[in-house]
């Protein structure tokens, strides 16, 4: 997992608490300047900040479906080791527990224009995939009116190879441009194992604390994963070393490449009013 302290704390180290932010992001481009294409360039314009957020330790966004209603609770998606109960075990999953977790809505531009809180945990898990799900005390249409921001909307279908991509950082307020480079069939990461992870183009150089951030395809604006791992040093299905396994039980070792968790899937969890149902028809998240 993209450890959500390690970038801030070794900027601290550096320059300072309040400077931390800016000072990571700087030395990160300058570490590892990433080419563009001129259409690549255009088409990132697009996609800024407005409906991310800033957790305490993380990035994340505010979600919904082309189904969710106005009227209905607005949700937060983030990482499933974002979670500020800690990681869940494997085969652990955390449904509808009570929460009161802060997060900094952003405007387009970045800035934090207001706290939004949860009322509880709707849904959280690291087994076979890495997402959480907040529930917050205000609908959809009470952001928007108060704040003039929209929820991001999840895109329903599988991603597609070589899709423009940005992924958003609401934690360090930057964000990384590249391609979908492919898929893997497991990638294994210490005691976890994800499936058909999203696997990056190497000029998305993540780092520490944008574990949650949303990865938007270009060319739709809609959300088609969510950021959560990368491989550091090279380690072989390590802690921060995530590995792939192909269907044969191949195993590849990607280091400095980063990866995703698709969100398609969790589309037909969510039913009315917000509400994740694991029962519904196509919903195939895990159960507690």
């Amino acid at each position: 997992m993209k450890k959500p302290l390690l970038g801030a704390l070794f900027a601290v180290l550096l320059l300072g608490a309040g400077t931390a932010p800016a000072v990571a992001a700087t030395s990160h481009d300058a570490a590892a300047p990433q080419k563009t294409t001129q259409a690549e360039q255009v088409t990132a314009k697009a996609v800024d900040f407005a409906g991310t957020v800033a957790l305490s330790n993380c990035s994340g966004s505010v979600v919904r479906t082309a189904a969710s209603l106005p009227s209905d609770p607005a949700l937060v998606l983030s990482n499933g080791h974002c979670l500020e109960t800690g990681f869940p075990g494997p085969g652990e999953v955390v449904l509808g527990r009570r929460s009161t977790r802060s997060f900094t809505l952003l405007n387009s531009a970045g800035s934090g224009v207001g706290t939004l809180r949860a009322s509880k945990i709707a849904y959280g898990t690291m087994t076979d995939t890495d997402i959480s799900l907040y529930q917050l005390t205000r609908t959809y249409a009470q952001i928007e009116s108060t704040y003039g921001i929209k929820a991001l909307e999840l895109n329903a279908a599988h991603p597609v190879q070589g899709t423009a991509i940005t992924v958003v950082s609401g934690y360090w307020k930057r964000t990384y441009s590249c391609n979908i480079d492919g898929f893997v069939y497991r990638m294994k990461e210490g005691l976890w194992t994800w499936k058909d992870s999203v696997r990056y183009t190497s000029a998305c150089q993540t780092i520490g604390g944008t574990s949650g951030s949303p990865v938007i395809d270009n060319a739709t604006g809609k959300v088609v994963a969510v950021n959560n791992t990368g491989n550091e040093n090279g380690q072989q299905c390590t802690d921060n070393n995530p590995c792939e396994i192909d269907e044969s039980g191949n195993v590849t070792v990607r280091q400095g490449i980063n990866y995703a968790q698709e969100t398609y899937g969790i589309v037909p969890c969510i039913g009315a009013g917000s509400q994740i149902d694991l029962n519904r028809t196509g919903c195939t998240l895990p159960k507690p």
